[in-house]
């Protein structure tokens, strides 16, 4: 596995669930991959709770970060404590005029368009329901109703992306991404830009997610290039693997039964949390506590054996 060695140490990296659901076990692995790999850049760690779509935030999930956190002993630096030092400092909601004049830079360089396509018009233009652009050149007004604000990714154009796993990357705009949404239909930032603009905010320079968010990466960093001077593209990436459930499926907030909620309910420690996350690894030697999955920040094949 190649590994970069142009930068060694980097400030900030973060844990950011969204509180629209009960964390699970991968959500966890995920974290748990954040807090080694942090260790080993001497980076600090932040708790970004990513809120913006308010109609699907409860409470409940967001007392649940905070609980599960502390339940698991898994630590940060900078960030809130309680829900109510949420609400007051570290809210999306408070960071909208930062997405919005994003937003605006965009649009004022006549990166945007218009959209109005419904998800059933962009699956029936497309077999695999990727956007193809169809609204590109109809020239819609970007403040009709019920239009989405896209932005045309250059295709021509190679992406640079500093990976821990593959080192330096260039890439060309994949065909699923080409026309990102930057403002959605009901008027807020997209993910894409939020957490793009949450980065530039915080100085965030060490990014630890799963495989599926490649093209997210992909994305950021074109968009970030069209944006006010910033470093976002010497960022330093890490794509681990999803964690998946017994069936080998990806786990979701759907999956109950894996959420950190429900196994403390049943009675498990976190000992048992860990070695059941090592066990759905099928690795032979028992996880059981945080500094055991120190291997991990290692990204070499010495890790612990897998189960035949």
């Amino acid at each position: 596995m190649k590994v970069l060695q142009e930068q060694l140490k980097f400030k900030l990296t973060r844990y950011a669930p969204t509180p629209s659901g009960f964390l699970h076990l991968g959500n966890i692995f995920s974290f748990i991959f954040t807090y080694h790999i942090a260790k080993r850049f001497d980076a600090k760690i932040q708790l970004r709770i990513d809120d913006l779509d308010s109609e699907r935030v409860k409470n409940k999930y967001l007392q649940d970060i905070f609980d599960t956190l502390d339940f698991l002993g898994l630590p940060y630096h900078l960030g809130p404590k309680n829900i109510k030092e949420f609400k007051e400092e570290y809210s999306q909601q408070n960071r909208r005029s930062l997405y919005d004049k994003a937003v605006e830079t965009l649009k004022d360089s006549g990166q945007l368009f218009a959209c109005d396509c419904s998800r059933k018009k962009i699956r029936n233009l497309h077999p695999k329901g990727y956007y193809t652009g169809y609204c590109h050149q109809r020239n819609l007004e970007f403040e009709s109703p019920d239009v989405a604000w896209r932005m045309r990714l250059d295709g021509s154009s190679k992406i640079i992306l500093n990976d821990l796993l593959k080192g330096r990357v260039e890439s060309k705009v994949p065909q699923e991404i080409a026309f990102c949404i930057i403002r959605r239909k009901d008027g807020l930032p997209a993910y894409q830009l939020a957490s793009l603009v949450d980065d530039l905010h915080y100085g965030t320079d060490l990014i630890v997610r799963g495989r599926d968010l490649w093209a997210s990466s992909l994305v950021q960093v074109s968009i970030a290039s069209q944006l006010p001077s910033n470093n976002f593209s010497k960022s330093l990436f890490l794509h681990h693997p999803l964690f998946k459930g017994p069936d080998n499926k990806k786990l979701s907030k759907s999956f109950g039964a894996t959420s950190i909620r429900n196994l403390r309910k049943s009675g498990n420690k976190k000992e048992a949390i860990f070695r059941l996350i090592g066990a759905y690894l099928k690795l032979e030697k028992p996880l059981n506590c945080l500094e055991d999955f120190e291997f991990l920040s290692q990204l070499t094949n010495q890790s612990p054996q897998r189960k035949k």
